[in-house]
């Protein structure tokens, strides 16, 4: 039987310089890797995210196809100025306060349900944890009508479909996070937010559209993350008639601009 002297042994193991190397080595890979790991894993949930927006786009198109071109109550709450829940109820169901059980309720007594039947289509891989829905309808598309602080007349909200003139450039669905208390909403006669603009999956978020299709926006404007983020004072970036977001956002949610930009 051969044995293998010390001295050889010694001259086998790693030295702790060695071991140092292989480590710092170790690091600044993984310091490579991990930005480049995170980022592909976002975008794999911007992805998914998009395509549960788009099946709702697809999903509401179809609802107004089935209901004599009646697009579906885009509130929350039942009886809403300007609708009659009995007549035509809500998309979803919510209210503030709600457990879990009742959130999952809401949207199984939704107008919608019949269509997306499936809860895990209602949330965006990023939503905000303990939530059950992320996603909302604009407050064009047939939502709560009584409020005149934003400035848009009655006439000008869509209740059927066939209204609509451009359908690929009007939003119907946002992806904002969390489940809205009524339906997403933007100024109509002012250059100004009204509700947060919701920066998802970067700094930016997923929109679906009239004709059923879907589309990522990333704002252009910094102070719109900013906003969304409540990074400073609120009241110093919500009316910015230079910021090219909130037009943008606008024009899409309404039709057209309620003012001279």
């Amino acid at each position: 039987m051969v044995t293998m002297s010390g001295k050889a042994a010694a001259g086998r193991a790693f030295t702790l310089i060695e071991l140092l190397v292989v480590v710092a080595v170790i690091a600044v890979l993984m310091a490579i890797l991990m930005p480049a790991l995170s980022r592909a894993r976002e975008q794999g949930k911007r992805a998914v995210c998009l395509s549960n927006v788009k099946q709702f786009g697809l999903a509401w198109v179809m609802y107004a196809d089935e209901n004599d071109q009646k697009i579906v109550n885009a509130c929350t709450w039942e009886n809403t100025e300007g609708h009659n829940d009995a007549e035509e109820p809500c998309w979803l169901y919510y209210h503030d306060g709600w457990t879990t059980e009742q959130r999952i309720k809401g949207v199984q007594d939704g107008a919608m349900w019949p269509y997306i039947g499936q809860l895990k289509i209602y949330k965006c891989p990023t939503g905000i944890r303990g939530e059950v829905n992320t996603y909302a309808i604009v407050d064009a598309m047939n939502g709560a009508m009584g409020s005149t602080a934003i400035g848009a007349p009655k006439e000008i909200y869509i209740r059927r479909r066939s209204q609509i003139k451009r359908p690929g450039e009007r939003l119907v669905y946002v992806d904002e996070g969390k489940t809205s208390t009524q339906s997403w909403t933007i100024f109509y006669n002012q250059a100004s937010w009204w509700d947060i603009p919701p920066t998802r999956h970067g700094d930016g978020t997923n929109f679906s559209f009239a004709d059923g299709h879907a589309e990522y926006w990333k704002w252009q404007d910094q102070r719109t993350v900013k906003v969304s983020r409540l990074e400073g004072n609120y009241q110093s970036y919500i009316a910015l008639g230079d910021n090219p977001d909130i037009q943008r956002v606008q024009r899409a949610a309404w039709g057209k601009l309620g003012y001279e930009p």
